[in-house]
């Protein structure tokens, strides 16, 4: 079996992306454009892969870890020159070398291998990946003779009235003979309009050697994108977001509005789950069978078990379990587990707290740094109060345990099971299973208060003309 090898393109700072973010770096639905390229490339069964790094490389390498070899290119003196760089790597090996740019995060798998296959059947030591563009402005032009051979790649800069008429694009994917790629490339000369090393122009020395360069035409344009831009960036993930929610509806997810639905390309999804527009999964999330994600909720890094149900409400970095429920208008904060069953209502914060089977959170309530026994009910507005201004503290509560409205429960302090908390207390102390806990200033009534209070006078004096009427 020939062996394969890939390289890519990684070097370029992107000045028209105006970024702090090396270009390569830019998400596109969830993952670093490069990483999309590397992972496809990774689906063909690679027996090296090389990335060609320059501006930014700490950041590319921790970004992609030891998934491929890097080489690096300090000066960008044009594509030829960065590919010349993997040369101590791979250049005494034989094979084929797949050639793509970081920048170009929509490629398939599919037609990585496409593009192998028809390199091998047609015997050329170089075969270029071409699309037809309607508008190929900016793009290297494919030149060929009156029978359809290849002649020359030419780039925008350097074509001529009728070359750039062309629109057969040059989409910066190829594949080479690895041994006839390092050798032409040692020929290469920078006397062009850009004074850089084309890769383009060993195709023309592939020519007048004889040497047979064919082209691949893809199908589909759109996947050839390449981001050089932020108006670019945001089509490419448009082509992206649309590519994976029809995925996941083939798959048996309803999607509401896919044009108004946001998903990451690492989430998973149940089937007869249901999605409402404006929902954003981000991240790793996995959403279980059957549940119903409601407008305008985003669920970020976190597990949704089946049956769950999320009304209008954020998550990150929690776990609900089957047929609990949230929202609207909640927010679950990075170690919020929710039990099977649970109920969190709305305007309910829960950070860093396990919360047992079918307790009950209404609304405005605040639970952080505690665990919750099951068939607990939390009153409207209970403060659980963990930070006392240098440390964080826990608090218990049992199973059956009833905690009135109002409440603040300030930590740290046990609550024993079937206990009764009274509305309106402040819990300083621990409470013993089956007792009940008051601890509220007792209440006084000033007589006649009412008449001494400022407003009082504009307030009879309204009464005085609404009788009048």
């Amino acid at each position: 079996m020939t062996a394969k090898y890939a390289i890519i393109l990684a070097a370029g700072q992107g000045t028209r992306m105006k970024s702090k973010l090396y270009k390569v770096l830019h998400p596109v639905c969830g993952r670093p454009m490069v990483d999309h390229v590397l992972t496809q490339i990774e689906k063909n069964e690679m027996d090296k892969i090389v990335t060609i790094i320059g501006h930014g490389a700490d950041k590319v390498k921790e970004t992609l870890g030891n998934r491929t070899e890097y080489a690096l290119q300090s000066e960008q003196l044009g594509t030829g020159h960065a590919v010349l760089q993997a040369e101590s790597i791979l250049g005494d090996l034989d094979g084929m070398t797949l050639i793509a740019c970081g920048d170009t995060p929509l490629f398939t798998a599919k037609t990585f291998s496409e593009l192998f296959e028809y390199h091998k059947s047609k015997g050329a030591v170089a075969t270029v990946l071409t699309a037809q563009a309607e508008n190929p402005f900016g793009y290297g032009r494919i030149i060929r003779n009156e029978i359809g051979i290849v002649e020359k790649i030419v780039e925008q800069k350097d074509a001529t009235k009728e070359e750039a008429a062309v629109k057969e694009i040059n989409t910066g994917v190829y594949v080479f003979d690895n041994r006839e790629l390092f050798h032409a490339l040692h020929q290469i000369k920078n006397d062009n309009a850009q004074g850089e090393y084309y890769l383009t122009d060993v195709m023309e020395i592939f020519k007048n050697e004889n040497k047979i360069v064919a082209a691949y035409r893809m199908r589909n344009f759109e996947e050839s994108m390449g981001v050089n831009d932020r108006v670019a960036l945001s089509k490419a993930t448009k082509v992206m977001r649309q590519r994976i929610n029809e995925g996941h509806m083939k798959n048996g997810v309803t999607i509401i509005d896919p044009d108004n639905t946001y998903i990451d390309c690492d989430v998973q999804i149940g089937s007869d789950t249901v999605i409402e527009p404006g929902v954003y999964l981000k991240g790793r999330t996995i959403v279980g069978n059957d549940c119903f994600i409601g407008a305008n909720s985003e669920i970020v890094n976190s597990i949704l078990d089946d049956e769950v149900t999320v009304t209008s409400s954020l998550i990150e970095e929690a776990h609900m379990q089957k047929e609990s429920n949230i929202g609207p208008y909640s927010h679950l904060r990075p170690l919020a587990d929710i039990g099977e069953g649970v109920h969190i209502g709305n305007f309910v914060e829960v950070k860093k707290a396990k919360i047992g089977k079918n307790t009950k959170v209404g609304h405005l309530t605040y639970v952080g740094d505690a665990t919750l026994g099951k068939e607990i009910n939390v009153g409207c507005g209970t403060v659980f109060i963990n930070y006392d201004g240098i440390n964080k503290h826990h608090t218990n509560v049992g199973d059956y345990s009833f905690i009135g409205s109002g409440s603040n429960i300030i930590a740290p302090v046990e609550v024993g099971d079937h206990s009764y908390i009274a509305a309106g207390s402040t819990i300083t102390n621990d409470v013993e299973p089956h007792d009940m806990a008051i601890a509220r200033g007792r209440q006084v009534n000033k007589k006649g208060y009412y008449d001494r209070y400022p407003v009082a006078k504009a307030a009879a004096e309204t009464e005085k003309n609404e009788k009048k009427q």
